[in-house]
């Protein structure tokens, strides 16, 4: 399979701060970048075109002021630019929007929902506790799923074993292997999105942290807006942060098999946005 990094949604700037680890191009991110939508386009070989995340859809981009809180666009101050839509980046690629036939989404907040309109053909896979916490208006504006999505959802009851983790489920009609891995602390039914790629699982651990330093052996310094808006919308702290304890010992133990991005990390994003 073949997987296409896209910044679908660039937000206010993050200001950097010093890395973990050991950083060829420096011991720090070296200037302020905008807050990106990191999704990933997944080219299979028997399922078409599959879309983890989607950031800001045309509608957000058309009349903002009727799909995104107001609130949010103080905060975050999305861009909106059309040619950031994944839609405009699928056709770019030279795909059908057609060819997008599944969505999988790691939470339902509005820069991760914004393009569900823009695709109301696909499969929208989610967990059943997020479809279940997402009331109308605020963090899931009722506008960015008024098309009725097609939804397929996943209990985390049963399932199977992914590394350290329990509840996993395959997506439901995917050959592909494409695996929705419990991850709540977020939002009540976050959930990380394991793609096996040629080199290895590329998780995409949607909000479930901000920061690549986050991830290291020993975390480092985060960019303080960030720390300041997960504390302001994690709905359980002590579950995100267990889970991403647990995230970080399968990366530790398997570095040469798992690789793992966020959805709002600039500096994350470009590094591999460059290939």
């Amino acid at each position: 399979m073949r997987v296409h990094h896209l910044n679908c949604g660039s937000m206010v700037a993050v200001e950097p701060v010093a890395r973990s680890g050991t950083d060829p191009s420096g011991s720090a991110d070296h200037k302020p970048l905008p807050a990106v939508c990191h999704c990933l386009l997944v080219e299979t070989d028997t399922d078409g075109l599959v879309l983890v995340e989607t950031g800001f859809g045309r509608p957000d981009v058309a009349t903002p002021e009727q799909t995104l809180d107001p609130n949010f666009r103080h905060w975050a101050r999305p861009v909106l630019d059309p040619a950031e839509t994944a839609i405009a980046q699928v056709v770019g690629l030279g795909f059908a929007p057609t060819d997008v036939r599944h969505v999988l989404l790691t939470h339902l907040h509005q820069d991760h929902t914004g393009g569900l309109p823009d695709f109301p053909h696909a499969r929208v896979h989610v967990s059943a506790d997020e479809l279940a916490a997402a009331p109308a208006g605020g963090h899931y504006p009722a506008a960015h799923l008024a098309h009725r999505p097609d939804w397929v959802t996943y209990s985390t009851a049963g399932g199977d074993h992914w590394y350290d983790f329990a509840g996993v489920r395959r997506a439901t009609g995917l050959a592909a292997d494409i695996l929705l891995i419990p991850f709540a602390g977020h939002t009540p039914g976050h959930t990380a999105v394991a793609v096996r790629a040629e080199d290895g699982w590329l998780v995409h651990a949607g909000d479930a942290y901000f920061h690549q330093n986050e991830m290291s052996p020993e975390p480092g310094p985060t960019p303080p807006a960030m720390d300041q808006l997960q504390a302001s919308v994690e709905t359980d702290r002590d579950l995100r942060l267990a889970n991403l304890d647990r995230l970080r010992r399968v990366v530790r133990d398997h570095p040469a098999d798992v690789r793992v991005v966020p959805a709002h990390d600039p500096w994350e994003f470009q590094r591999y946005a460059a290939g």
